[in-house]
């Protein structure tokens, strides 16, 4: 089955950046249908397999009014020929979403005669169970469209899409819990640099600040175990098929602690396909 091309369904809530998305993979070289039936992605792959593509990758969502029990019994039916499709759900808050709805002032198209909220909530209801089984939940609500297609050229850029990716991103609680977060780590156990005069301009980037992290009581002990943690965890999750695995290393403002312990969680995992970013630097 190696030459079956890649497959991504691009799938999740209205107005949370699927067009862009899909435009990313085109840019990349993938072939993308918008708006496909579920059922017709057996087909799809057939097609895209006699053409010769590489990758293939259709956005699938509420338009096609049965698509959520569609869509499970199309991946079912893919996975009995020994091809798992890499399920990518685009998430945004509700107010973001309400926002971006009125902006192009479009309805939503779940409100009927109601609100763009109720639409919102009526289709949160019905993805939930697909939400769940996605290989990657990405949160748009804070990302611009560049930042957007940067987060699909990390997630698809390179020449296939296989084994486990690890994206490891700071966070400060103060902000908010990343919403697509598979993992989480507290690093708040620590002293806070912030505390410290000479410390407080600089970030967890920094020499100083990493050092003043790293030198703290509990803080080898913590990235030791956690490393063991994680990579039970890893081998779990590849076990079990899934791709795309978020950690999320919090602090309260995600300047200080979480920045310079994600940055030696990623230095010390050099071995697996790690990306790291910073949702917070700067935000203060």
């Amino acid at each position: 089955m190696s030459g079956i091309p890649d497959i991504v369904i691009i799938t999740g809530m209205s107005g949370a950046g699927s067009t862009t998305a899909a435009k990313s993979l085109e840019d990349l070289g993938w072939y993308v249908v918008d708006n496909l039936p579920p059922a017709l992605l057996p087909t799809m792959l057939d097609l895209a397999d006699r053409a010769s593509l590489a990758g293939v990758a259709a956005i699938v969502d509420v338009r096609s009014r049965a698509f959520s029990t569609d869509l499970k019994s199309a991946v079912s039916s893919l996975g009995a020929r020994g091809v798992t499709p890499h399920v990518l759900f685009l998430e945004a808050a509700d107010p973001v979403l309400v926002r971006r709805f009125e902006n192009v002032r479009r309805p939503h198209p779940m409100q009927g005669a109601g609100t763009i909220l109720d639409g919102i909530k009526a289709e949160r209801d019905l993805l939930r169970e697909i939400r769940g089984d996605a290989d990657i939940v990405l949160d748009t609500s804070a990302l611009n469209v560049h930042e957007l297609r940067a987060r699909m050229h990390g997630y698809f850029g390179g020449d296939s899409v296989a084994g486990l990716r690890l994206n490891i991103v700071s966070f400060g609680y103060k902000y908010g819990l990343p919403v697509d977060a598979d993992l989480v780590a507290d690093c708040r156990f620590l002293p806070n640099p912030h505390w410290v005069p000479e410390l407080r301009a600089m970030s967890g980037r920094d020499a100083p600040v990493r050092d003043f992290v790293l030198a703290q009581q509990g803080a080898p002990e913590f990235l030791a175990a956690y490393l063991a943690v994680l990579e039970v965890s890893l081998a779990g999750f590849e076990r079990e098929g899934k791709r795309y695995v978020t950690l999320a290393v919090g602090c309260t403002g995600g300047k200080h602690r979480s920045v310079a312990m994600a940055e030696q969680l990623a230095a010390r995992l050099a071995g697996r396909d790690v990306t790291v970013s910073h949702r917070d630097l700067g935000r203060e």
